[in-house]
């Protein structure tokens, strides 16, 4: 009975045991299902999604200004300055096939009665096989800047060269046909106009005040992607990479790791204060894209041009006469020098703005106008700023000791001379730069003068005849041509058809090139 009576407590125990396990069980299921209902309400609460108008931001980089204080490196309003003044340009280049027979394209408004009427009727037919003409257009892209509200933009001249037709798209996507003011193949540049008024522009800065590791910005259209905005810093100044290939190229290029890419030639390098102070023209890569080298033409070197091609249409360029190497540390052991750098005067052209000067070879040039000179691309750079005429103070070692001479620059020819403005409106209409021969040359070639094309741009004669630089010009429409002034006489008020008479030099062979004003 006590054996029953134990059993029967234990029961009672075990059912209490269990009632208060689910009990507690189910309190804290409760429990925790109010818990995760609570956690889930403050969830959804902590995130719910809310729109403001603008997003508050802070510049965390600061740069000093000129006068050493620090300010904010804010490339956002430096862009917002400049990218309505930068533009996108597109040159289309069409080579005609031409097959006839005096290896001159001869325009259709010219017959057999036009040659007749030079040659006489023995001439009848000359025009031969009547040109067969294949347009074959060719399209490039690049960038330029304006730099006048009258619409004159500066740009590359390889962005232009050869081009037929040049159309220039601005900021708001307005669209306009450009025409050539002038062309400068030495240092790459070139001048168009577009027909607006009150447009935005870039003004000038001071490249030469230019400090390496200084911040900058450029601008442009690289790949056809409109007004894209790069930021790097100047990597070097004065740097020549050989890349112009004409006679008298002067390259004192600023590098920069800012990126620039194909279509950027032409665009803006400016610093934070959105100053003009480059046009971007070249890259060093294997690849053909930006590869972290960038150069562009310094502003000093762009404006002097730019005066230059307003006011005569051809640059005025002063030249030293001197042949030129750079120094360095080994250059100067070889010749026992007392200077590491400068620029060594290896010898002098004739009669020369160097030699007349004093200058002798064996001078280590080493500034120019308080302007230190390291090398070759700075003496070149700092030259290209002057004119035939004008005066510099150069700084030179020689046999160790430093002297200044004084040094009047002279022109190609060896005199101080500037090319006339009147030639301009004749470089205009026909797309040409034009120099007369040297009485010298015209002796040489038998002849009593003439006038040389020394370059090609889109213009007449481009555009109706298959006529080459180095051309020499001798009669027009049958009439004899000795200098510039000859030509322009010629070609006074004259409309219809003209007829260019001369030779190529080292040919015998008399060429024909007809054209239509």
């Amino acid at each position: 009975m006590g054996k029953l009576l134990n059993q029967l407590n234990s029961f009672e125990t075990m059912k209490k045991n269990i009632f208060i396990s689910a009990l507690v069980a189910l309190m804290v299921s409760v429990l925790t299902i109010g818990g995760f209902s609570w956690l889930n309400k403050s969830q959804q609460k902590a995130l719910k999604i809310e729109h403001i108008d603008a997003t508050p931001s802070s510049s965390v980089l600061y740069t000093k200004d000129e006068v050493g204080d620090y300010v904010p490196l804010d490339f956002t309003r430096t862009a917002g300055q400049v990218m309505d003044a930068v533009v996108h340009i597109k040159s289309t280049q069409t080579h005609p096939v031409v097959s006839n027979r005096r290896n001159g394209q001869m325009p259709d408004i010219f017959g057999d009665d036009f040659f007749k009427r030079f040659f006489g009727p023995e001439s009848e037919g000359r025009q031969g096989e009547r040109r067969n003409m294949t347009p074959q257009p060719i399209v490039g892209t690049g960038s330029g800047v304006i730099i006048n509200s009258e619409g004159y933009i500066v740009t590359n001249n390889h962005v232009i060269a050869d081009a037929d037709d040049i159309e220039v798209t601005l900021h708001d996507n307005r669209n306009y046909k450009a025409s050539v003011i002038g062309v400068d193949p030495n240092t790459d540049l070139a001048l168009l106009r577009i027909q607006e008024k009150n447009l935005p522009t870039l003004k000038m800065g001071d490249s030469e005040a230019l400090k390496v590791g200084e911040w900058v910005l450029a601008v442009g259209n690289p790949f056809n992607l409109n007004s894209t905005v790069t930021a790097g810093i100047v990597s070097a100044k004065g740097r020549s990479i050989n890349i112009l290939r004409e006679q008298y190229a002067i390259e004192s290029f600023i590098q920069t790791d800012a990126a620039i890419n194909p279509g950027n030639s032409g665009g803006a390098l400016v610093n934070l204060n959105g100053d003009l102070i480059g046009i971007n023209t070249a890259i060093a890569s294997p690849t053909g894209a930006y590869s972290g080298y960038g150069f562009a033409v310094p502003v000093s070197i762009v404006s002097k041009v730019i005066e230059d091609l307003l006011a005569y249409g051809i640059v005025q360029r002063g030249y030293l006469g001197a042949m030129i190497r750079t120094v360095d540390g080994n250059f100067a052991k070889e010749k026992g020098l007392d200077v590491n750098s400068g620029v060594y005067v290896d010898s002098l052209v004739e009669n020369s703005a160097a030699k007349v000067a004093g200058i002798k070879p064996g001078d280590v040039i080493t500034t120019v106008s308080g302007t230190n000179i390291r090398t070759n691309a700075d003496l070149l750079g700092e030259i290209a700023r002057y004119r035939p005429g004008d005066e510099i103070t150069m700084t030179i070692n020689r046999n160790g000791k430093e002297k200044e001479i004084k040094v009047m620059l002279s022109n190609r020819e060896g005199t101080t001379e500037l090319v006339e403005k009147k030639a301009v409106a004749l470089f205009e209409t026909l797309g040409a730069e034009l120099e007369p021969l040297s009485k010298k040359d015209a002796q040489k070639m038998n002849i009593a003068g003439g006038v040389k094309i020394d370059k090609l741009i889109p213009g007449k004669l481009r555009q109706q005849t298959d006529i080459q630089p180095g051309f020499i010009i001798t009669k027009v429409d049958g009439k004899a041509v000795k200098d510039v002034d000859d030509l322009e006489k010629a070609l006074k008020g004259k409309s219809g058809g003209v007829m260019l008479e001369g030779f190529y030099e080292g040919s015998s062979d008399t060429r024909f090139y007809a054209f239509g004003l």
